[in-house]
């Protein structure tokens, strides 16, 4: 069963100074951490901050690119988990077709923010999180998808739009909150 999400923070685990989204529930409380890398993040900051560039970033393009083949982003449904990768797709409508495109969750998530596509995460990834984050087992040394130990400083959209307004343009290939 799907369940509607949405993207609640995004923070820097310290312990490995790695990104994580935190997308939550539309129903509910419960959250699914994904630690990212840092181009994502701030792709998807930069979006949640509504800032504007002269020229498109690759997210960007990559809209541009699908509307241009006569594509349109239906949905971003974050599938499954193995060995603590996440997978997720694209789900685009074109021609009357419609298709599924294997994608990081990531870049995911900054594609959708641009279209105002919907985002979804499979029921048994929100109740994994849940169990995991309350018994505090997950991987000490994540890599990109990866989840590690524990969240340890978030943004809201408010802050993360301070934040992102006092930064440099060379900071965000760097994303230090």
């Amino acid at each position: 069963m799907l369940v509607e999400v949405r993207v609640q923070s995004l923070g820097i685990d310290r312990a490995t100074n790695t990104p994580v989204v935190v997308l939550q529930e539309l129903e509910g409380e419960r959250v699914l951490p994904i630690w990212i890398g840092p181009g994502e993040a701030s792709a998807i900051a930069m979006q949640l901050a509504e800032m504007e560039f002269s020229r498109p970033l690759t997210h960007d393009l990559l809209v541009t690119v699908l509307k241009g083949l006569g594509g349109d982003l239906q949905r971003v449904v974050i599938s499954r988990v193995e060995k603590s990768t996440y997978y997720a797709e694209l789900i685009v409508q074109r021609n009357g077709q419609v298709l599924s495109l294997d994608a990081r969750p990531s870049d995911s998530i900054a594609v959708a923010l641009r279209v105002d596509a919907r985002i979804f995460a499979e029921n048994d990834l929100l109740e994994v999180a849940a169990v995991e984050v309350s018994e505090s087992e997950a991987p000490a040394e994540p890599h990109q998808g990866e989840r590690p130990s524990e969240l340890t400083e978030t943004m809201d959209a408010e802050a993360l739009k301070e934040h992102l307004r006092k930064l440099n343009p060379e900071d965000f290939g760097r994303f230090n909150p």
